[in-house]
């Protein structure tokens, strides 16, 4: 498996080594090191390695929204007047301001960005669409769906 894009070639003991520090990036050095049969020197040298060739781009601990007060889960599609590229800019940079945005996407079909948006309850999406979303130049409709259940997340990219 190779990366093109920053030119870095994966081999077999790289994957696992991904593999093992995308389940657990709390993983000490030697732990690791044991489990892709390395010695902890070249483990280290290796993972340095992932991350100076930006395949692993940062570690995070990730949080159960509804333990932090964030019940409720929204995906939203927005569509612009024209998808001009001073209107994309001017939209992606005020998403990049929102942190109840998880994540979004330009996308194709029918509408031209999709966002995943965590938030408190109901009153607060109204107030994010209303207040916030629906004022960026160049929005011109806006659709949620709002989510029931949640039956898979994972952040694990498969790569083996």
């Amino acid at each position: 498996m190779s990366n093109d894009r920053i030119g870095f070639k994966l081999d077999q003991t790289d994957i696992r080594l991904l593999e093992c520090l995308q389940a657990d990036a709390r993983i000490t050095n030697v732990a690791l090191a044991e489990r892709c049969h390395l010695s902890p020197a070249p483990c280290l040298r290796r993972v340095r390695d992932l991350e100076a060739a930006g395949v692993i781009r940062e570690y995070v601990t990730l949080l159960d929204p509804e333990a932090v007060g964030l019940m409720v889960s929204v995906f939203i599609q927005v569509s612009l007047e024209k998808q001009m590229g001073q209107a994309l800019h001017l939209f992606e940079d005020a998403i990049a301001n929102c942190p109840e945005v998880m994540e979004c996407y330009l996308m194709t079909g029918d509408s031209d960005y999709l966002l995943r948006v965590v938030i408190a309850d109901l009153k607060a999406l109204q107030r994010f669409i209303v207040d916030r979303l629906a004022r960026i130049p160049h929005v011109a409709n806006i659709r949620s769906s709002v989510t029931l259940k949640q039956v898979k997340y994972k952040t694990s990219l498969p790569i083996g």
